[in-house]
């Protein structure tokens, strides 16, 4: 990653050299054979690579807590603590084989800016904290943005608890493994003073500022993420011995409807998607006809009334297919998050801090969730984007250069040193 970077790229306290070595340290961190990066939520590889971050932190003198919900906060406390902080971050975990910038490249840059003031010997006017959110991606329970819920209050426990893992874990049972509990979870509430905001850097996972032929951009606004758990429940049997005519097959079923839910976003929406990415079959043999296909399906929009209507045409899809093929169809919905929207005046600040690096300024809609997202419902949040390779996420091939990860963090700093300043917090 250093072996085609210009030092001269390094300056105002943003050091490439650093940023390089820990992205690389944190890429060992659940490391998978196919290079790429696999820290499920709640797993000891999250927690490695938070502990990893944790003594960088204090390292430089921030202070540094872990709440209920296993997020970590470092602060550095400002010159005026009665004043609203400026919050930054983003997490450490990954979808199964994933990549090495989505997340950690959010955590670091904000990192880059408080060693920035430590080298200067500068103290913040207002309190700055870098928050390490857990369980963003929603790989551990297909529910995602765990930590930033939880700090804002907003899970909603009767559906989580609900939920299990892979290895047929509760929500509950993870807690209490890890040395927690779900009355320690929900204790990581915050109030947060008014004026408090919010930014987020994070790798564009599109194509938008390849094709531009620029480092950075403003995030215009959130795409908000809905949804469904869905059991298709039909009736096990032979593969030999059941005749065509008397089958309830959930597999059938399932599949007839993630055929239809491709085509539904572009009748609602330009800007609607609607993903099946997980089904579980069971019995899952070769000679024995499906009796229950558990399956997710993602839907999102930057709008809400066509997200909504999308949702709902969705759940319609899979009851026409149940009653089609005899198959018992329920519904659970595991997350509702609302598009956020970024205020003019932040992605104003947001411009000029990228035009005083030298580069246009662009808008850009995130159709993927963040943080931020969730963060948004209590304050004034913003997202700067950083050139991904190819639109490249999720994937061990996901890569951004030193050089545009630089840039990244430094137009980070010069939007939260603006921040900093005496006047209106935005």
């Amino acid at each position: 990653m250093l072996s085609d970077y210009n030092k001269n790229d390094s300056r105002d306290g943003i050091s490439g050299t650093r940023m390089a070595d820990r992205l690389h340290t944190l890429s060992k961190i659940g490391e998978t054979d196919e290079g790429g990066s696999h820290r499920p939520g709640f797993s000891d590889e999250e927690w490695e690579a938070k502990q990893q971050v944790a003594e960088w932190m204090k390292a430089i003198g921030m202070e540094v807590r872990f709440d209920g919900a296993e997020n970590v906060i470092g602060k550095v406390v400002g010159k005026n603590p009665a004043l609203p902080a400026v919050l930054s971050g983003a997490h450490l975990d990954s979808v199964p084989n994933g990549g090495h910038f989505d997340g950690p490249l959010g955590v670091l840059s904000a990192l880059e800016v408080a060693e920035s003031w430590v080298e200067a010997g500068v103290t913040p006017l207002r309190t700055f904290e870098i928050i390490v959110f857990t369980e963003e991606e929603g790989s551990r329970f297909q529910s995602g943005l765990l930590g930033s819920q939880a700090m804002i209050g907003g899970t909603d426990l009767d559906v989580q608890k609900q939920l299990k893992d892979g290895a047929g874990q509760s929500f509950e049972e993870v807690l209490h493994a890890r040395g927690s509990s779900i009355e320690k979870f929900v204790q990581a509430k915050r109030d947060f003073k008014d004026g408090t905001t919010y930014i987020e850097l994070h790798i564009e996972q599109g194509k938008v500022l390849e094709r531009e032929n620029l480092p950075v951009g403003i995030v215009s606004g959130i795409a908000g993420p809905r949804y469904w758990r869905i059991s298709f429940q039909g009736t096990a049997g032979h593969a030999g011995n059941t005749p065509m005519t008397d089958r309830q097959d959930a597999l059938v079923a399932a599949s007839q409807f993630v055929r239809a839910v491709y085509d539904l976003p572009t009748r609602v929406s330009d800007t609607a998607v609607a993903t099946v990415g997980k089904l579980d079959v069971s019995p899952n043999g070769s000679n024995v006809i499906p009796g229950e296909v558990t399956l997710v399906v993602d839907v999102r929009d930057i709008h809400r009334e066509p997200r909504d209507q999308l949702f709902q045409a969705v759940k319609e899809v899979a009851q026409q297919a149940g009653d089609e093929l005899d198959v018992r169809v329920t519904f659970t919905e595991t997350l509702n998050i609302a598009p956020v929207p970024v205020a003019e005046e932040i992605k104003e600040n947001i411009g000029s801090a990228i035009e005083s690096e030298g580069y246009r300024a662009i808008e850009i809609a995130s159709g993927a969730g963040h943080d931020a997202m969730v963060m948004g419902a209590k304050m004034p949040v913003g997202m700067i984007f950083v050139r991904s390779l190819k639109g490249i996420s999720h994937h061990p091939e996901e890569w951004t250069s030193l050089e545009d990860c630089v840039i990244g963090a430094r137009v980070l700093k010069r939007y939260v040193d603006g921040v900093m300043s005496e006047k209106k917090m935005v």
